[in-house]
């Protein structure tokens, strides 16, 4: 009995931090939805933002360290390989986040077309009068390009570039796209595309340099290890950060009863279709390519999974997602400061689900039948639209009307389901993070014999 209980403890000691993360999302659920009813008349802007206050201190904190952690850690990771290795890891990175895209469209598809949510309700009493960005998919990929090669690097820190269209003057009424002025600017948030090219490019090359810059490439390596120290002591606000975060993200709702009875079965359909995605799919995939227990590896996340859920972004969540798969996972630093920042960036699991399932609910509400065309024009546009989709909270919002676009449907039509993207972002967002997490897995089982010539 005394053995068991030390090794009980020994366990709790351990894994303090994941049990601690994952309690307080339990827990702010429950208080969010308790103090909603126990004093709804003393909940306005302000006492919500004093309520959000540290949860926001944490995402600033967390947020200060991505930059930092993105360059030092891919830097490094691609300077200590040699080249054909660089490439062997990247190659496979991209064959695993491309099939895992679009195994997870073709799953949303699957699961709107036969539930058919839209048929459950009728848009009567839905509205959608809120203007969205008009955008195109030419332009949404044009910028993406773009910003992968940024003109600026200390630019690209803070902005990234964004395809402006506008009404011509002659012709004020024009609804072709293509017919309007093409104009562009620079939006608030940062170009993590093109942090991560201009960083891969460095690695590469220090990676051919070899001895001629080994003094440079040691110190990125040491700076890169004294940037995870800092991050691992923000992961330990990550408990009482996430709390404050889903607290006040309750608190802020107008009217949640009204919400989930109007929306109540295209939530259900869109939640069961990632959450099946994250803990069927993806561990399966692993499972047949590994050969190891994939429910291990996924307990071993716990705390990234947490992080995700309440801070609703995968690239805020990156710093936890690489701690996990190096210290439970035991997943080379190589793999995962190479592997994670490519994979926040472009890998969107989640996303590409919701967007096929958003999409189709939309025209099913409307009253659109979609021929066999049509579906997959919805399947091409939103396996591309996620890869364009910021990793950043309701950056899937923005590329939905892109996929709208394909099957002839209005942007503002966005806004039918804005009431409960906010929630329905917190589950697309952690199964991203999975995503990367069992990608970083694959690619080290692949990788492992050549990782260890190097040693």
């Amino acid at each position: 009995m005394a053995k068991n209980n030390s090794r009980i403890g020994r366990l709790i000691r351990q894994n303090i931090l994941i049990l601690l993360t994952i309690g307080s999302v339990v827990i702010g659920v429950a208080l969010g939805l308790g103090l909603r009813y126990i004093g709804e008349d003393i909940w306005n802007q302000r006492t919500v933002m004093y309520a959000n206050f540290v949860g926001d201190l944490f995402l600033r904190c967390i947020k200060a360290i991505i930059l930092p952690l993105i360059i030092t850690s891919l830097i490094s990771a691609v300077g200590s390989m040699d080249q054909s290795l660089s490439k062997k890891i990247g190659g496979l990175s991209i064959l695993y986040y491309m099939t895992t895209t679009i195994l997870a469209v073709i799953e949303g598809i699957v699961w709107v077309t036969t539930i058919k949510p839209g048929q459950w309700m009728n848009d009567e009493n839905t509205s959608a009068n809120k203007p969205i960005a008009n955008i195109t998919t030419v332009d949404t990929f044009l910028d993406l390009i773009r910003n992968a090669i940024p003109p600026n690097l200390v630019q690209a820190c803070l902005e990234q570039y964004q395809t402006v269209l506008t009404p011509p003057t002659t012709y004020p009424t024009e609804i072709n796209l293509g017919k309007w002025d093409i104009s562009g600017r620079y939006i608030t948030g940062t170009n993590l595309i093109g942090i991560v090219a201009a960083s891969i490019a460095f690695g590469v090359a220090l990676s051919t340099l070899k001895s001629e810059v080994q003094e440079v490439l040691t110190f990125i390596q040491q700076l890169s290890v004294t940037v995870m120290r800092v991050t691992g002591w923000i992961i330990w606000l990550s408990p009482i950060g996430v709390l404050s975060l889903i607290i006040a993200k309750f608190l802020e709702m107008d009217n949640i009863e009204e919400v989930f009875t109007k929306l109540g079965m295209y939530f259900t359909v869109v939640v069961c279709g990632i959450i099946f995605h994250g803990i069927i799919v993806l561990p399966t995939i692993y499972f047949l390519l590994t050969r190891k227990n994939p429910y291990k590896f996924l307990i071993n996340m716990g705390q990234a999974i947490a992080t995700a859920f309440g801070t609703s972004s995968s690239s805020a969540t990156m710093p936890v997602t690489m701690q996990c798969l190096e210290e439970k996972n035991k997943i080379d630093v190589r793999i995962t400061r190479f592997v994670i920042p490519i994979g926040t960036t472009i890998n969107m699991d989640g996303t590409a689900l919701y967007e096929a399932v958003a999409a189709i609910f939309i025209a099913q509400l409307r009253g659109l039948e979609l021929s066999f065309e049509k579906i997959v024009a919805v399947a091409i546009t939103a396996t591309a639209a996620s890869i364009g989709t910021a990793a950043v909270p309701q950056g899937g919002l923005v590329t939905l009307v892109m996929v709208l676009d394909s099957i002839g449907l209005p942007s503002e039509d966005v806004s039918l389901i804005i009431a409960v993207d906010w929630l329905v972002n917190r589950f697309r967002a952690t199964v991203n993070v999975l995503g990367d997490c069992f990608g970083a897995g694959i690619v080290q089982h692949y990788s492992r014999n050549d990782l260890l010539s190097i040693n």
